[in-house]
């Protein structure tokens, strides 16, 4: 198999507000800034990336994929992401070991529990 995994594409209404936060929330580097198509990656020629793509529908239900994170420190990473602007998500999980975020425009992304140490 000579796949490599480029890159997720996340369907939006403001590709560059979108963009911007996620890149604040993961400390990643903009790689393209065009306001239809706005690029992150966590670095310069490393993959896979974050496309946001301007779409002129809204999102309306779950989502049927989401991005789940591992934390250092999961209670530090959600009052974090939340100061920047996420929010608490329900999607029926229940309760559970991983909390349910939402970005700006209300995808949904699980912060998991915290990394046990090596």
């Amino acid at each position: 198999m000579d796949l490599a995994w480029e890159q997720v594409v996340v369907d939006c209404a403001d590709p560059v507000a979108l963009g911007r936060w996620w890149a604040e929330a993961l400390g990643w580097t903009v790689l393209d800034d065009d306001p239809e198509e706005f690029e992150i990656r966590p670095a310069d020629g490393r993959m896979p990336g974050i496309l946001f793509a301007r779409v002129p529908e809204p999102k309306t239900l779950k989502n049927r994929l989401h991005l789940d994170f591992r934390p250092a420190d999961q209670a530090a990473e959600v009052a974090r992401l939340l100061a920047l602007g996420a929010r608490p998500a329900d999607v029926g999980q229940g309760e559970q070991t991983w909390r349910v975020l939402s970005d700006p425009e209300g995808n949904e992304f699980c912060v998991l529990s915290s990394r046990r140490p090596a």
